[in-house]
């Protein structure tokens, strides 16, 4: 078949290129100049088969509400965003419940185990370099009530194939020396062997290379005007720069999936959540982590990619602004630096990048991926916080279903 996909994120490559091996002729739509640029850019550069457990989960709601008109919470809802997100509002409630919870965490679990040997399989057929890092990701905690109650939940989902080693602090230490002026904050950690450190949209671009180079068309810097439909099925896609012919549509859009899909009657519960970070030359802090450090208390991880040093935090539910806020900025480096305090040094250099982008996240912390009712049309989106760690795995299950034929999902309705 003949099949376009609808944006050049991780997620939209990672599907070109499975498409491609199943022997589709690929053609890919990118508003910008390259692929990886927007969400895909900036993320915290973990692959995360530890942290799959959806933002709905119980216990959440009353979080956000305790919240509310505090800066630096973790996850800040802003009150002028309630209008556009009342029915996404109510659906994230109900899936708080922990029976969905927990269903939906052991279903992005068993994607998220895909996913790695997924991307295993693509590093071993392209030889795409990305600062690819493994045996380097771990969790630290403050007190020790936070780290059994983590504890707990990652053993939860052992049986389904998570692995994690719990640490002492002496174990923190050893493995993460930056951390030995901190023991005295620390209670213990946890340990990832599953988890995987990579620079997105390195992976991406590379990816999107090899792409090119085996048949694939990429056009960037198109934008997408409508899917267009006819006799009750896709044929085609009208861009800014002209009408691309199509027996199949992928719409990897991220956040911004629902608009498109909308014109075509469709509703798609996906609303963005707003999350920030600094990129830093790792020469501007001598004695730098070598790890991954994702710090319970103060809701960051904090990431060694390549010869850069990233931070990464909070939630912020403010629609579809995409500019960096200063006070949230702040509030980042701030938490850092109560674990690793040269980072305040680290974050004023005029060498530091700070950026914003938009998870697409969907009520139940799912992605949806597959079939809709419309033939022809499929989605690979809504990955939330987690487009990296599924990417992967993402593109590989989309061309499983469009193999199949398979029925269409439940993650789009009637509008």
């Amino acid at each position: 078949m003949r099949i376009v996909v609808l944006g050049g994120g991780v997620v939209g490559v990672a599907s070109a290129y499975w498409l491609m091996r199943d022997g589709h002729q690929v053609e890919l739509v990118e508003r910008r100049e390259a692929a990886g640029l927007e969400t895909s850019w900036g993320n915290g550069a973990v692959i995360h088969v530890s942290s799959v457990e959806p933002w709905s989960a119980p216990g959440v709601p009353l979080q956000v509400l305790r919240w509310i008109g505090q800066d630096d919470a973790p996850f800040l809802l802003r009150l002028g965003a309630l209008p556009q997100m009342w029915r996404w509002g109510l659906e994230f409630l109900r899936n708080c419940a922990e029976t969905r919870h927990r269903d939906n965490a052991r279903a992005n679990l068993e994607l998220a185990l895909l996913s790695a040997r997924s991307m295993a399989e693509i590093r071993e057929a392209t030889g795409i370099r990305y600062d690819h890092a493994r045996d380097c990701v771990m969790k630290t905690f403050g007190n020790p009530a936070s780290l059994a109650a983590a504890t707990a939940t990652h053993e939860a989902l052992a049986p389904y194939g998570l692995v994690t080693e719990r640490l002492d602090v002496a174990a923190c230490v050893a493995r993460e020396p930056a951390l030995a002026d901190a023991r005295d904050r620390l209670a213990g950690g946890l340990y990832f062997p599953q988890d995987e450190i990579g620079d997105c949209p390195k992976f991406a671009q590379g990816l999107a290379a090899w792409c090119a180079e085996h048949g694939a068309q990429l056009h960037f810097g198109r934008t997408v005007e409508r899917i267009e439909v006819s006799g009750g099925k896709v044929t085609g896609v009208v861009t800014s720069q002209g009408r691309i012919p199509a027996d199949a549509v992928v719409v990897a859009l991220g956040a911004f999936s629902p608009f498109l899909v909308r014109d075509l009657g469709l509703r798609l519960p996906i609303y963005p959540i707003k999350g920030v970070s600094l990129t830093a030359p790792r020469d501007l802090w001598e004695g730098a982590i070598r790890n991954a450090i994702l710090d319970d208390a103060g809701h960051y991880a904090l990431t060694p990619v390549g010869d850069r040093i990233r931070a990464v935090g909070t939630a912020e539910i403010t629609g579809y602004d995409v500019t960096p806020d200063p006070g949230r900025i702040r509030a980042l480096v701030d938490k850092v630096s109560v674990l690793f305090p040269a980072f305040q040094a680290v974050a004023q250099s005029p060498r530091t990048v700070t950026w914003a982008g938009l998870r697409p996240a969907k009520p139940d912390g799912r992605p949806a991926i597959g079939a809709t009712a419309l033939p022809g049309l499929y989605l690979n989106t809504g990955h939330g916080h987690t487009g990296w760690t599924m990417a992967a795995g993402s593109g590989r299950r989309l061309a499983e279903a469009i193999r199949a034929g398979g029925k269409p999902g439940s993650f789009a309705s009637a509008a």
